[in-house]
């Protein structure tokens, strides 16, 4: 945690509790008037003018004021939550999120629970989305497991959703190889979902990671697991889709990387296969790009083939502003640069560096150092 107060601390996770998440409204007042008079503002239903919308958002809720109970159901199973100023918050992955958002369901998580010994940030930088139908086929979980085994043999981590099918298939691959795997949860951290799943969550828990955004105690709903999609592929390099039939939760999530940047890949399956409609037709329709093993996904995620997954690699700058753009290019490769210089090498007003500097840091850009700033990840 960033240095944060008990009643900080007790205020996020009011938040993240007060309003069905993610709520851009609640989001829109804790950005104005900080976390603790936006917990304070809501629970006395007095917000300033302009942000009604989130009394709407909170108005069944605003009385649920179990912070501490959350905070201490999270220690039971080994959960943290993590906030934007966090060093773990994978801030340049989510930033896409809000870039892509179309309604009030789609923008970036106020937090999120994490349950696991590894950094989200870190692991989020090289992982890669494994997803599919529930009801698989012996062909797409014989594929998943290859897949999924050799691309933590090679580094990369693989993320799903924790479900039936080809989300456990990859899970367990991931687990056997010795890799890393990140399961996102359409409930609470401490629930296990599907309940067949406890002993799978559990190790992934123990070897992985588990994500939520969703408070201790939260049960799983269908309008969750579509929401928990959008995580999947923000928290992901890239999107593979093993078998998917005609209507498939799996689309959704590649419909969310498309809409986010990130390269969409889908295997072909057998033409009888009702479980591998939905994969041909993303491929017949030009909305993902054919794969067949593990080199085909590696060239998706790495099309100039350089680099390791998720280091060393040239972070893609297309989600910055203009200004933040110039910012960037200012900043020495290797090095750091006072605020004065990064302003006469961008050629701009030191406010206006400033502004964009705070933006970059909390989409994980840059950080600052002693008296400068320097990128996050060093080129050249």
């Amino acid at each position: 945690m960033a240095g944060r107060s008990d009643d900080e601390m007790l205020a996020w996770t009011y938040l993240a509790r007060v309003a069905e998440p993610p709520s851009a409204a609640v989001a829109v007042l804790v950005a104005e008037l900080g976390a603790v008079e936006a917990a304070g503002a809501i629970r006395n239903r007095s917000v300033p003018k302009g942000h009604e919308d989130a009394l709407t958002a909170t108005e069944a809720r605003a009385g649920a004021d179990c912070a501490a109970q959350d905070l201490e159901a999270a220690a039971k199973v080994g959960a943290r939550l993590i906030l934007p100023d966090d060093e773990e918050w994978p801030g340049w992955p989510l930033l896409a999120l809000g870039r892509a958002a179309t309604g009030p369901r789609d923008g970036e998580p106020l937090a999120l629970w994490v349950r696991g010994p590894h950094r989200l940030d870190e692991v989020a930088a090289e992982s890669v989305a494994v997803v599919g139908a529930r009801a698989a086929s012996s062909y797409g979980e014989s594929v998943t497991a290859r897949l999924s085994g050799e691309l933590c043999d090679r580094g990369w981590a693989v993320i799903s959703g924790g479900a039936f099918g080809i989300d456990g298939a990859a899970h367990r691959a991931s687990l056997l190889s010795g890799g890393c795997t990140t399961a996102v949860l359409a409930c609470g951290i401490d629930r296990a979902y599907p309940t067949a799943h406890s002993r799978l969550l559990s190790e992934i828990a123990e070897r992985g990671l588990l994500v939520s955004e969703y408070p201790p105690g939260t049960t799983a709903a269908k309008h969750r697991f579509i929401t928990r999609n959008r995580l999947v592929a923000a928290l992901s390099e890239g999107v593979v889709v093993v078998e998917a039939g005609k209507r498939s939760g799996a689309a959704n999530t590649a419909a969310w990387g498309r809409r986010l940047g990130r390269p969409v890949g889908a295997f072909p399956g057998p033409v009888t296969s009702a479980t591998s409609v939905g994969c041909h037709r993303l491929i017949t329709d030009d909305l993902a790009q054919l794969v067949f093993n593990t080199d085909t996904v590696v060239s998706m995620l790495r099309p100039d083939g350089g680099g390791d997954p998720g280091r060393g690699a040239d972070r893609d700058t297309d989600l910055l502003s203009e200004d933040q753009r110039l910012v960037h290019d200012a900043i020495p490769g290797r090095g750091v640069a006072t605020v004065d210089e990064i302003a006469y090498a961008a050629g701009l007003g030191v406010p206006v560096v400033r502004s964009a500097l705070a933006a970059m840091e909390i989409a994980g850009v840059v950080c600052g150092d002693g008296g400068g700033w320097r990128l996050t990840h060093a080129r050249g």
